[in-house]
């Protein structure tokens, strides 16, 4: 059975226009890549990162300046987790794909006490593994699959459990100071990447471990989404733009404030 690529059959669809359209939008409006950069794609087999690297392979070869990209999975040692159909699916796009195998999963399961998430920690380490791997093999950025609904989800989770205004940065500097990462979806809306997951038809690897898990606060911020949207139907744009419209003198925050 022959693989589907995106470049052969669905490049030029509209959905997928419209969301590489957005994707060098946010490219250009936070200077992500440069060139001569070059961006490992942080790829989890999911639909998010996977979509993000099949477009980002398309921008790249219509870019008027020069740069790499390569991918990198994290084999976490997860029970089940079974990557072959995905690992053809990225070579036939033609990228260069790195399998890191680092056993995580039983980190995660030893250290978080029972009826707790595993997503933080989990994505602590998974973190720290592409990090070092980008830095010790001279990948200038870090791409990673956050999309729209991620960086509204994450500010309503900071206010509401965490007593702060933050948010997923679409280009962040890390605090070792050795790493750019950047997160050209965060225009994206989710639904989208839904739609085009269904009609690209790629494998896709489930996450056995945060994934198995009901109750998380991520999956709350999404049912009050869901309802936020039947009442206000811009609201995901309005949420978005608030993000980069901030007026410190109109909050409580002394530390943002010039002194008179």
């Amino acid at each position: 059975m022959e693989l589907f690529t995106p470049d052969r059959t669905a490049e030029h669809s509209e959905l997928a226009v419209s969301i590489r359209k957005q994707m060098t939008q946010a490219l250009a409006d936070f200077k992500m890549i440069e060139e001569g950069d070059r961006v490992l794609v942080a790829v989890s087999g999911g639909k998010d990162s996977s979509i993000m690297l099949a477009l980002l392979e398309q921008i790249r070869r219509r870019a008027p300046f020069q740069f790499e990209i390569e991918a990198a999975i994290l084999d976490q040692k997860q029970p089940g987790f079974e990557p072959k159909s995905f690992l053809n699916w990225v070579n036939s796009l033609g990228i260069k794909l790195t399998v890191l195998e680092e056993d995580t999963y039983t980190i995660v399961k030893d250290k978080v006490e029972e009826g707790k998430t595993y997503c933080s920690l989990c994505s602590r380490l998974r973190r720290g593994i592409l990090y070092n791997y980008a830095h010790e093999n001279g990948f200038t950025k870090l791409a990673l699959g956050h999309h729209r609904d991620d960086l509204i989800e994450t500010l309503m989770l900071n206010m509401f459990y965490s007593g702060k205004m933050a948010t997923m940065p679409p280009k962040l500097y890390s605090k070792d100071a050795r790493n750019i990462v950047i997160r050209p979806l965060a225009y994206v809306k989710e639904q989208s990447l839904l739609d085009l997951q269904v009609m690209w038809g790629f494998p896709v690897i489930p996450c056995n471990l945060c994934g198995s898990q009901d109750g998380l606060k991520r999956v709350e911020m999404k049912k009050m989404l869901a309802d936020l949207r039947k009442k206000i139907p811009h609201v995901d744009n309005s949420l978005l733009s608030a993000m980069s419209n901030v007026l410190p003198s109109h909050l409580l925050d002394e530390s943002l404030k010039p002194d008179h």
